[in-house]
């Protein structure tokens, strides 16, 4: 993890930390200083993401990892085809890689999921069914009225539903968390920080032009991206669609006291997004545009000294994976790019520029975020770091098998 990741304070001894004086021994390391954790799809681009961001972390520590059954039986280092920028982390080359079944990561307080979404919602739910915490990159529980669509610099107050999740499934401590989709995960920050400032947004037009590494591994094939934009990505853009109205919106109570997500419904939010596949292989771009509800609307300039001043609960409860300033507003006319600026804060971080006045709409940027970072990995990392402590995960749920 980089040095700007590691000055925010962290919890570097469980044993003596009144926070995890609720965890039982079986999901933690000897001496009590870290909590068990396990990756599904572990061979995949997103589970060494995954493998890459766990190896050093202060908290948690790769206990089992899981793949295919063609990868299980077999070392990691044998097992992958390792595609990271970092060196494979000497951890994790002789860990046997077990098959994707909860039987081999009881003694997990969190599984991770990499998973392809042809094969994520079995097993997901296998998982949670098992009792298990699941932290999924899968798109395939986004949609699930009782399962939070978590990007964790805008909606850790989502997972206020767990426990309503728990007691339809009657479980214990299983539950399945969602991150978003990688385009609008980016886009959703700048949008809650204006929110947050300025009160509703009631119309978001959006253009993406998605880098390659979006479609995974193999991807796209180099004789339909090289030289070309690809102005289609099946699905893509009805996702971003709904996905940012799950997202901005709230999680309330009714007269019953039971939570269902509102979808920004207290002031309805039009979105029309283009998606484009660009020949580019880390970062996606986009295009914002946006009409406050408030009249007059804010300024550039108030828009920008917002976004600078943006702060958000993943900073002030201290994840060790949150970075210490979300968002970088740049002066230039041409930034950001993603060759210079996907690799803020590690990658955990959002970068927007040209913010001006709109001619049709109020206001218009540029975002640019790093899809295989905070659009993937990393922010299930956080919200997982988020759900410890905010005592989503309690030793009242833990306590199976112990």
């Amino acid at each position: 993890m980089s040095s700007q990741l590691t000055n925010s304070p962290t919890i570097t001894d469980f044993s003596t930390s009144p926070l995890l004086a609720k965890y039982p021994r079986h999901i933690m390391t000897e001496g009590g200083n870290s909590l068990k954790v396990g990756v599904l799809g572990a061979t995949g681009t997103v589970g060494q993401r995954f493998i890459t961001l766990l190896s050093d972390h202060p908290w948690f520590v790769l206990h089992a990892l899981g793949a295919s059954p063609r990868s299980a039986g077999k070392p990691y280092k044998n097992a992958t085809n390792w595609k990271q920028n970092a060196r494979m982390p000497t951890s994790v080359k002789d860990m046997i890689v077990n098959e994707c079944k909860p039987e081999f990561f009881t003694d997990c307080a969190i599984v991770f999921s990499g998973l392809d979404a042809d094969v994520a919602g079995d097993i997901e739910a296998a998982f949670r069914a098992a009792d298990l915490a699941v932290f999924s990159n899968a798109k395939n529980y986004r949609r699930d009225p009782l399962v939070p669509l978590i990007v964790p610099y805008v909606n850790p107050s989502h997972l206020a539903i767990v426990p309503q999740q728990q007691l339809s499934e009657s479980l214990k401590r299983g539950f399945i968390v969602t991150n978003a989709n990688c385009a609008i995960t980016g886009v959703t920050v700048p949008l809650h920080a204006l929110e947050k400032a300025f009160g509703p947004i009631e119309s978001l037009m959006v253009t993406t032009m998605q880098a390659i590494s979006g479609a995974g591994y193999p991807g796209v094939p180099s004789l339909d991206i090289l030289d070309n934009i690809v102005p289609h990505i099946g699905g893509e853009e009805e996702k971003v669609e709904w996905e940012v109205l799950k997202i901005l919106g709230g999680v309330p109570k009714d007269e019953d006291g039971k939570r269902a997500f509102d979808m920004h419904a207290k002031t309805p939010l039009r979105v029309s997004a283009a998606c484009n596949r660009v020949p580019v292989i880390d970062g996606h771009t986009a295009c914002v545009s946006i009409r406050f509800s408030r009249r007059p609307p804010p300024s550039p300039q108030q828009v920008r000294e917002a976004l600078i001043n943006f702060t958000c609960e993943a900073q002030t409860l201290n994840c060790p994976s949150a970075p210490s300033k979300i968002i970088d507003v740049h002066e230039e006319p041409d930034r950001p790019q993603p060759r210079l600026d996907r690799y803020y804060q590690d990658g955990a971080g959002v970068s927007v520029g040209r913010i001006r006045q709109c001619p049709v709409l109020d206001i218009k940027f540029v975002v640019l975020s790093n899809n295989v970072s905070i659009g993937a990995a990393t922010s299930s990392i956080i919200n997982a770091e988020l759900a410890v402590l905010k005592n989503v995960i309690t030793k009242e749920q833990s306590t199976e098998g112990n």
